[in-house]
């Protein structure tokens, strides 16, 4: 069974703290793929993980390029895993797929987002009846991850 984690968003936005969970991701040497809802906001969110800190290299890529499988962090609309991760990253909202073959699947959503919460709490729900070990993360005010559940 997966590891499952919700990542709650309080005190910062997606573009500001998907980065670092990815590099956390690759340094422990997980291919990790990061499954959104919307082709445009991927799109923004690829632009971003080139140029969001000087000192950082994250190689990524789309799924809809030629090396999406050899990509060590790919960002897709799909639930397929092209690029063999043993890590899902879900966001803005993205339904998990029906087989959560991965070592660790991480839902991150928008706490002002009142569609993104109620899906989250809906997946919670549904995931804890399915037997998967599941934990809740709430920013602190510094931005901190905390584990609330």
């Amino acid at each position: 069974m997966a590891e499952v984690l919700f990542y709650h968003l309080t005190e910062s936005k997606l573009q500001d703290a998907l980065p670092p969970l990815l590099e956390k991701s690759l340094e422990r040497g997980w291919r990790v793929a990061v499954q959104g809802g919307d082709a445009d906001r991927l799109a923004s969110l690829d632009a971003h993980l080139w140029v969001y800190r000087d000192d950082s290299f994250l190689p990524h890529g789309l799924d809809d390029t030629d090396h999406a499988a050899e990509q060590p962090v790919l960002l897709t609309l799909s639930d397929q895993n092209r690029n063999q991760a043993t890590v899902r990253f879900l966001v803005d909202g993205a339904a998990p797929p029906t087989s959560l073959e991965y070592d660790r699947v991480v839902f991150v959503f928008d706490g002002y987002d009142q569609s993104q919460v109620e899906a989250a709490r809906g997946h919670w729900k549904q995931l804890k009846a399915d037997g998967h070990q599941l934990t809740y993360w709430q920013q602190t005010p510094e931005g901190r991850w905390e584990k609330k559940a």
